[in-house]
């Protein structure tokens, strides 16, 4: 809003007094909600941390010990037990509200499985291959945590950097532009006050 613009009438000064009111408490709401954002993020940050090293050490577990099961069993033999899984892992996918923020919540069932679960025989295979397929099931249910956490984290990053830069238009743009309107309105009605009182006495004089 420029100063050049605006209209020096009470009218308009009762009007532009509503909008700093409104734009101060939407202000605060927003540092409020900018602050809470901030604490959730470096909260949940914390538990991505720990998860990304889980990940990695399951995934460095789940290469050696698959490494292990295709040295003692054999690479085919390994492969045709992979394929021989009946039942696949399920994931449900929903959401929760964190602050204004949808983020994910991730379900997941039928990941980990027992031996008779996973539709081989037995008898074809060794400890080896059956210790890999616990390595990777577990190495499956780390990354779909993981990707709960890190989509979660991106969202509330994206909005935390919405929020502020809301928060610096209304600090630094309107809440000054709409205040020096005000002082600008106030002014221009003294003076055109003044102008009245001084008329008003040449008159009578």
């Amino acid at each position: 809003m420029g100063v050049k613009d605006v209209k020096p009438t009470r009218s308009e000064l009762i009007e532009i007094k509503k909008k700093i009111k409104l734009s101060q408490s939407g202000h605060k709401l927003l540092k409020m909600k900018r602050d809470g954002l901030i604490l959730e993020f470096f909260e949940i940050l914390s538990k991505a941390k720990d998860v990304r090293s889980e990940l990695d050490a399951a995934y460095e577990e789940a290469s050696r010990k698959i490494g292990i099961a295709n040295a003692v069993d054999g690479t085919i033999t390994v492969k045709s037990t992979a394929f021989a899984l009946q039942s696949k892992p399920e994931i449900e996918l929903e959401s929760r509200n964190i602050m204004g923020v949808v983020v994910p919540k991730i379900e997941s069932s039928s990941v980990k499985k027992s031996i008779n679960e996973r539709g081989y025989g037995i008898l074809g295979t060794s400890s080896y291959t059956d210790e890999a397929a616990d390595a990777y099931e577990h190495l499956v249910e780390k990354i779909i945590l993981a990707a709960e956490i890190e989509t979660t984290m991106k969202k509330l990053l994206d909005d935390i950097e919405k929020t502020k830069r809301r928060v610096n238009a209304l600090e630094f743009k309107v809440i000054p532009e709409l205040q020096e309107a005000m002082v600008f309105i106030r002014l221009r009605l003294e003076e055109m006050e003044r102008e009245n009182t001084f008329r008003l006495k040449r008159i009578k004089g």
